[in-house]
C-alpha cells in the first residue's frame, strides 16, 4: 500500500534561464525528502533541460509527469504537473496554494514579471500569490553579469519578502564534480525550505 502522507508541499518552477540541472536536481531531492511537488515548466524550460541535460520531456503535462516520476521514483499523488494556463489549479489562489514557492532557475523575464505582479501565465501568478498571502517565495537566477534592471528587480523582490538565492556554487567543500556544485546550490534551496539535507554539511561540521 502506497503512503501519501507527504511531509510537506511545494511548488517548484522551472523556467528557461540556463542551470536546468538545478531545478531538475532539486526536483529529485524533494522527491526523495517526501515532499509533494507541484510542478511548473515554462516552455523555454523544456527546450533549455533537454539542451543541458539532454533529457527529452515527452509533450504534454499528464505525458510529461509520468516521465519524470517515473524518472524519479516519485509516489502516487507525489508530483502533479500543471499547465502554463490551468488558471484553476491550486498555485493560483491563496487557498490553494502551497506555503512555499521555488523559481529554480529563474530567468530575467521571470524576475521582471513577478516584481511587476505581470501574471502573464501560471508560473507569474503563482509567484504572485505568494507574495500577496506573504508566503515563502524563493528565486534562483542565474545570469551573468547583472544588469541595472536584474538588480533592480531583486532588491524588489527582496523587499516584500521574496529570498533571492543566486545560483552561486561555493568551492570551499572542495567540489570534484559538476554535480558537486549543482548539489551546492540545491542544499542551500533545502536549507531555506527547513528540509533536512546531506547534500552539503554545514558550515563547521564538514
Amino acid at each position: 500500500m502506497v503512503s501519501t502522507a507527504f511531509s510537506q508541499t511545494v511548488t517548484l518552477a522551472i523556467t528557461g534561464a540556463s542551470g536546468a540541472q538545478y531545478g531538475l536536481r532539486l526536483l529529485q531531492c524533494l522527491l526523495a525528502s517526501r515532499v509533494r511537488v507541484w510542478l511548473l515548466l515554462s516552455d523555454a524550460a523544456r527546450i533549455v533541460i533537454d539542451t543541458e541535460t539532454g533529457v527529452s520531456l515527452p509533450e504534454g503535462e499528464d505525458c510529461t509527469a509520468a516521465f519524470l516520476r517515473e524518472l524519479y521514483g516519485a509516489e502516487e499523488g507525489q508530483l502533479t504537473l500543471f499547465g502554463k494556463r490551468d488558471w484553476f489549479s491550486p498555485v493560483a489562489s491563496g487557498t490553494g496554494a502551497a506555503n512555499s514557492l521555488v523559481i529554480c532557475p529563474a530567468s530575467g523575464g521571470t524576475l521582471s514579471a513577478v516584481a511587476c505582479g505581470a501574471s502573464n501565465n501560471l508560473i507569474e501568478r503563482a509567484a504572485d500569490v505568494a507574495l500577496k498571502e506573504r508566503r515563502q517565495l524563493i528565486l534562483v537566477p542565474r545570469e551573468a553579469p547583472y544588469s541595472e534592471i536584474h538588480l533592480e528587480n531583486m532588491l524588489k523582490l527582496t523587499r516584500m519578502g521574496a529570498v533571492i538565492l543566486p545560483a552561486s556554487p561555493g568551492f570551499y567543500q572542495k567540489p570534484q564534480s559538476v554535480e558537486d556544485l549543482v548539489d551546492f546550490v540545491v542544499a542551500r534551496i533545502l536549507s531555506q525550505l527547513g528540509i533536512e539535507q546531506s547534500l552539503l554539511p554545514p558550515w563547521g561540521n564538514g
